[in-house]
């Protein structure tokens, strides 16, 4: 099965409040611009992937992520994370009516192809099915079949939610890469722990100090 991957991205000025204590203000959106750089990367390189569609209208976000392969969505309903990854579902199916589409975070700088891959055959196994993040309170990736909605519930504590609208949890060993979102200072080590991309690397060399 081919998927098609719906990445949202807001605008990198307000990207990342949460690194404040990592991060000085000038330093966050290219940050949060590294973060996606790196997740594009790995879900273009992922064998289990057709296609990426990254909604956002942020003009220099989307200039460097087609680049790296991705197709841009204008985020057009402007209403928040659920809105534009239900727009982008939309766009997709328009142009791919029975593709299976999969929401994945902007901000998996770790990702890896082939975890990645792991957890998109898995979840061709069900209609709907999610996978929850390190944290096991949120969700890093949400994936529909070719003949359901997306229905996405993101936000704070979103593994309740997708719980609750009938998605089945992934329950999978040896995809970290795929669980390890970044909002927090210890969530960036985290991901530098375990070999960020190089636009991650790049970024944030001399940024953190060790630890936890």
């Amino acid at each position: 099965m081919q998927w098609t991957l719906v990445i949202p991205l807001k605008p990198l000025s307000r990207a990342k409040s949460r690194l404040s204590d990592t991060a000085a203000d000038g330093v966050r959106p290219g940050l949060a611009l590294a973060f996606a750089q790196d997740t594009v990367a790995a879900a273009v390189a992922c064998t289990a992937v057709a296609d990426v569609a990254v909604v956002t209208d942020d003009q220099l976000a989307a200039r460097e992520l087609a680049a790296l392969g991705a197709r841009i969505v204008p985020d057009a309903p402007g209403s928040g994370l659920n809105a534009a990854l239900a727009h982008g579902a939309a766009v997709v199916r328009e142009m791919r009516p029975r593709t299976p589409v999969a929401a994945l975070n902007a901000d998996l700088p770790a990702l890896r192809p082939a975890e990645l891959g792991v957890v998109l055959g898995a979840a061709g196994e069900f209609p709907r099915a999610f996978l929850a993040d390190a944290a096991q309170l949120g969700t890093t990736l949400l994936a529909a079949g070719p003949d359901e909605e997306l229905r996405p519930e993101f936000g704070f504590e979103s593994r309740s939610r997708h719980h609750a609208s009938g998605a089945r949890e992934l329950e999978l060993a040896g995809v970290d890469s795929v669980r390890q979102d970044v909002d927090t200072g210890d969530d960036l080590r985290a991901a530098l722990a375990l070999g960020v991309g190089r636009y991650t690397a790049a970024i944030s060399a001399g940024l953190l100090i060790p630890g936890s």
